[in-house]
């Protein structure tokens, strides 16, 4: 025994010596049954390792060297997620830059030393070559954390999701989908964040609560004002109908007939829907194009036109919609939607439309999981995988499919038929990012490019 026993160094002699004698290596060789297989979430590669995800990756190790202990080849991968929103966000914050495409490319370029509050606009090939960069030091890092602790995974098996492996086996699966008839694509209303702009999948949401107010506004109908709460006042000039309960005695007299919007004054028609809620404000909401993801449901079932007015910036359009006064609109083209909300109600209530002050509330409103700001719903052009949202037929066969495999625990088993049931639209795939997996497609472009 040495006179002061030590742990330093242990980690890096055992770490050799299971690289050397191949102790986690998958052999092959060995039939189906004696195989037991780990598909194994690679991390997210955009910061630091904590003791979080030490956690949960320890119990899947431990499932691992059970296995191995009783004779089974292991095949246990590990990989990085080093693509996406995450990293490119990681690379503004270290090197203080971001991507616009319309910036010729600087081979000399060198990032600043340290970066101040306004990022340097770059082009997006020295942004993506900022990202691999910052990954490739990322990866190092993570890789020592993993190897020190003694995961037990196969490091001859190490991928990554922008490697060129990774991107062609992305795109063929897409392009079988796409023949299939499983992948396509659709211009349509699209969860939106303004901060990364881009769109955002079903999966990928999280409520939060968000202060708003309720503001009581005057539309015009025949027989007098027909008066509607709402906690978004700038989407007046988006709105393309009134809706309310078919159940509902005080609006039975208007439905089929149609008002005047405040300031605008555009004729909407009076529409009934079992969505509408009766005890929600006064009872009868606005439909506006798009406000949230039930004024995209009675957009689609009632068959209604588009007037849309924010951008994929959260700015207002610098032109109104078609049929909207241009006069009353340009007081809020190019705000902010918090700024166009501040102005159309001081022009409400200087019109005589607001009646009283706003009543505050708090509301749970959906965001993207990593942004800071409420999304909007904005119309894009887009690529979907069918995934039962919209089709019951499919949405029978994977709840079916859900019953072959032994779950556990077996609640496990309930969740994936409540989220099968949850699916309210097809999977939205396509990001509008730099650093990622390009879709293997092109489009015809007319005479103006």
């Amino acid at each position: 025994m040495p006179e002061k026993p030590t742990l330093d160094g242990l980690e890096q002699v055992w770490v050799a010596r299971w690289d050397a004698e191949g102790i986690y290596r998958f052999d092959r060789s060995k039939p189906r049954e004696q195989i037991y297989s780990i598909d194994t979430p690679p991390p997210t590669v955009s910061g630091a390792l904590h003791v979080g995800h030490v956690f949960s990756y320890t119990h899947t190790d431990i499932m691992a060297r059970y296995q191995r202990m009783i004779g089974k080849s292991v095949f246990y991968p590990i990989g990085w997620d080093d693509n996406g929103l995450p990293t490119e966000r990681r690379v503004q914050n270290v090197y203080g830059v971001r991507c616009d495409p319309s910036m010729p490319y600087d081979p000399d370029f060198v990032p600043p030393e340290k970066p101040g509050k306004r990022e340097v606009s770059i082009s997006r090939r020295n942004f993506v070559e900022l990202c691999h960069k910052l990954t490739a030091v990322d990866e190092q890092a993570f890789e020592e954390v993993w190897r020190r602790v003694g995961l037990s995974v196969d490091w001859s098996l190490l991928y990554t999701t922008i490697s060129d492996e990774s991107r062609a086996v992305s795109q063929r699966a897409f392009l079988r989908n796409l023949a299939r008839g499983e992948a396509y694509l659709s211009e349509a209303p699209t969860l939106w964040d303004v901060s990364f702009r881009t769109a955002v999948a079903q999966a990928e949401l999280e409520d939060r609560e968000w202060p708003g107010a309720f503001h009581r506004i005057s539309f015009y109908g025949e027989k007098g004002p027909v008066w509607v709460e709402t906690t978004r006042p700038e989407l007046i000039p988006a709105c393309v109908a009134l809706v309310a309960h078919p159940d509902d005695e005080r609006y039975q007299e208007l439905f089929g007939t149609s008002v005047l919007t405040p300031l605008f004054g555009v004729e909407v028609p009076v529409l009934a829907h079992r969505l509408a809620e009766p005890d929600k404000g006064s009872g009868i909401a606005m439909i506006c194009t798009f406000g949230d993801i039930t004024d995209v449901t009675w957009w689609r079932e009632l068959h209604l036109p588009t007037r849309p007015v924010i951008g994929w910036d959260g700015r207002l359009l610098p032109e109104p919609p078609e049929g909207v006064d241009g006069e009353p609109y340009k007081e809020l083209a190019g705000k902010t939607v918090h700024s166009a909300r501040e102005r159309i109600v001081e022009l409400l209530r200087e019109s005589g439309d607001l009646d009283g002050d706003p009543t505050p509330v708090r509301r749970t409103v959906k965001f993207y999981e990593r942004g800071d700001k409420p999304l909007e719903i904005v119309t894009t052009r887009q690529w979907y995988i069918r995934n039962g949202g919209r089709d019951e037929e499919l949405r029978a066969r994977l709840l079916a499919r859900g019953g072959e495999p032994v779950w556990h625990p077996p609640h496990m088993r309930v969740r994936y038929d409540n989220w099968v049931e949850g699916l309210t639209g097809d999977w939205l795939i396509s990001r509008q990012r730099f650093f990622g997996v390009p879709f293997p497609v092109w489009y015809p472009i007319d005479e103006s490019g």
